[in-house]
């Protein structure tokens, strides 16, 4: 086994960690074998390929690289460092399994510098950097390399193998007490793993779609952000961290490349939609691999990704959660990440509201579909995003204020979707005798909105016992669909109250062959039809009534009910969804979307093979068998932020603050 040249200085102790300090670029090449026999299928990211150079420029500044393959670091709790078990001069190779709750159990460099000097760097330097890659090149005798001498692992599901033990060199068996893998499931590691994506040796994503007889894959052969998510996740309840840290860190480089349509450059945060490897001639006959992202200027409408960003921050904090590896989120150059992306959401501007303001397609409904606004979608994974941020940015002078940002936002945006996207029957009771034209800060119907924009599906289609987030609010304008993606994040990061996410819940149990049918979910409901259809899409020929975006069945919104259900102690629901898919996927070839109101047909431009189809499917299975390891994905309810009001209209005395005014019980 290979072991890892340091450079630079080390100022940590434990030797999973080296430093790297540069002013000039350094230029590595990297050769990479990762072996894992955590289940009955071997992953294995080893390539025989001819190697190929991987120049690459760091900041000035110091960066953290956590090798934890490559040794056995066991907290020290009483000094808060690491050190390294070894027997018998050889290195014992451990990937963490537990996830730990103690962030001062992580061992990092401080990172605590100024924030608003190190942005400032970052920007002017950060342009076209190269992706990193780490050489290995001295063969460490004191390593244990070996298939003779390999160690196993004992992960968490207790499965069979064999390990030498520690300290009399003795073999021992460990009983399994994992069921066997079903051959669906085989099937589906299978596709994940061969899906992967090699970057200099190193797994860095998964492509979009793996179908063999797709001779156009247009872009369904890149990395997607979002589509990269469930495969994350089934790698890391896997107990395959490597894959989802590359990721995250070249998705970080690559935002800081620069992105221009038509001489315009949006701002520094925007995270890619996608991006690709390819491989490219230089002067001295090598190749060279290179990452090419697409910021939006090559997708259909040249629209910027929003969610991107969102899901980034979102996946680093569950990394974190999953391998106990918050040293990831402490780095400097991933703080700065946060940062960026936080600046551009919570830039001025002149929206009246605290939600997000979005082009149409911004999002997973990345075609014309009428959610231009405020789409639910991104509300929810703003407030996640938010969250999240909360929990992993380092609090110090440079970034207090940010943080107190966070917080406002928290409490203005929880009680802005509380109280005006949700609708029950009793609220639709209230919209249908509103008043209009109303002029005060007290009004009820503060957006104007008309009771005849009420539909008359959703008249009888709304049960007793439920309801759910409306897919939009502007002013005089609501969208009464139901966006499954939208209400699922909402009960798993808590955006919604505890009731309203049981009754979310109820109502997809209550409206079953509406929004689930014969393949779980609808990605909305209900379709656009007939002349709505014509105006809304503009006639859009693969957004046809019932079908892709406008109707269709995406079996990845799979793990996200599983989530959502596993969270409200709904489980039978996500066991009930997971059966009806396992029927079908592997018969159909894993497709992207189903078609029709029922769900019954595969797409009719439905790519087959498709990963996150795959990813989605596993990820449910996984969690289901790990509730402590899905309760890390979820959010509780943050009571905090729904005890004050940051308007501070209240100690003014002019104005009454319309929190105030609400009817709403927003506190149950």
């Amino acid at each position: 086994m290979n072991t890892i040249s340091i450079i630079g200085n080390s100022t940590v102790k434990p030797s999973c960690r080296f430093l790297i300090s540069t002013k000039n670029p350094v230029f590595f090449k990297r050769h990479h074998s990762l072996t894992s026999n955590l289940s009955g299928n071997q992953f294995n990211f080893y390539k025989t390929k001819q190697f190929l150079t991987c120049p690459f420029r760091i900041l000035g500044f110091k960066t953290i690289f956590n090798e934890s393959r490559k040794s056995f670091c066991v907290p020290n709790i009483s000094s808060g460092q690491s050190r390294l078990i070894a027997r018998d001069s050889r290195a014992v190779s451990v990937v963490a399994s537990v996830a730990s709750q103690f962030r001062e159990l992580s061992t990092s460099v401080e990172t605590r510098v100024n924030d608003k000097n190190f942005e400032r760097i970052f920007v002017q330097n950060g342009i076209s950097v190269k992706p990193l890659v780490v050489e290995r090149i001295d063969n460490d005798e004191n390593v244990l390399g070996d298939e003779e001498s390999r160690l196993g692992v004992l992960v968490d599901d207790g499965e069979s193998v064999n390990r030498e033990d520690l300290d009399g060199g003795q073999g021992v068996e460990i009983v399994s007490t994992k069921r066997e893998e079903s051959d669906i499931e085989k099937e589906a590691w299978k596709l994940l793993n061969d899906a992967v994506v090699m970057y200099c040796g190193s797994p860095v994503g998964t492509v979009a779609a793996n179908d063999p007889g797709d001779k156009m894959p247009l872009n369904y052969d890149q990395v997607f952000v979002r589509d990269f998510v469930p495969s994350a996740l089934a790698f890391l309840l896997r107990g395959e961290g490597e894959i989802v840290k590359n990721f995250l860190l070249h998705a970080l480089q690559l935002q800081s490349w620069e992105k221009t349509v038509d001489c315009y450059s949006p701002g520094q945060g925007l995270m890619p939609a996608s991006f690709k490897v390819r491989t490219v001639p230089l002067d001295d006959n090598k190749l060279e691999e290179v990452l090419d992202p697409d910021f939006g200027e090559s997708a259909i409408g040249r629209v910027a990704p929003v969610d991107s960003g969102l899901w980034w921050i979102i996946l680093l904090r569950a990394y974190g959660k999953l391998t106990g590896d918050y040293a990831l989120q402490e780095r400097v150059d991933v703080q700065t990440g946060i940062k960026l992306i936080l600046n551009l959401c919570l830039a001025d501007g002149f929206d009246m509201f605290p939600s997000l303001l979005v082009t149409d397609g911004s999002c997973m409904i990345d075609r014309r579909m009428g959610i231009h606004g405020h789409p639910l979608e991104i509300q929810a994974l703003f407030y996640s995003a938010l969250r999240s941020s909360r929990e992993m940015l380092v609090v110090n002078d440079g970034s207090k204020n940010l943080v107190r940002a966070i917080n406002n936002r928290l409490s203005a945006l929880s009680f802005h979707i509380r109280e005006y996207y949700w609708v029950d029957m009793r609220k639709i009771n209230e919209i249908y005798r509103y008043k209009t034209e109303e002029y005060s800060t007290e009004a009820t119907n503060k957006f104007n909105i008309y009771p005849e924009q009420i539909p008359s599906w959703l008249m009888d289609w709304i049960p007793e016992e439920g309801g759910y987030l409306i897919g939009n609010l502007q002013p005089a304008h609501m969208d009464f669909r139901f966006f499954t993606l939208g209400n699922l994040w909402s009960v798993v990061s808590s955006l919604g109250t505890p009731k309203q996410n049981e009754a979310i819940l109820n109502l997809i149990e209550s409206k079953w062959d509406d929004l689930v049918g014969n393949m779980p979910l609808k990605i909305c409901y209900p379709a656009l039809e007939s002349e709505d259809w014509r105006i809304i899409t503009g006639s859009d020929p693969k957004n046809t009534p019932w079908s892709y975006h406008n109707g269709g069945s995406w079996p990845t919104l799979l793990w996200q009910f599983t989530l959502a259900c596993m969270k409200m102690d709904r489980m039978e629901l996500a066991q009930k969804a997971i059966a009806l898919a396992e029927k079908r996927l592997q018969v159909d070839h894993w497709p992207e979307y189903y078609d029709t109101r029922s769900g019954k047909f595969i797409g009719k431009q439905s790519r087959l093979y498709q990963t996150w189809t795959v990813a989605g499917f596993l990820t449910s299975k996984v969690l289901l068998e790990n509730p402590e390891k899905a309760s890390l994905l979820f959010w509780d309810e943050d009571y905090d932020l729904l005890e004050f009001c940051v308007c501070g209209l209240n100690t003014s005395g002019r104005k009454r603050c319309s929190r105030v005014a609400a009817r709403s019980q927003i506190l149950v």
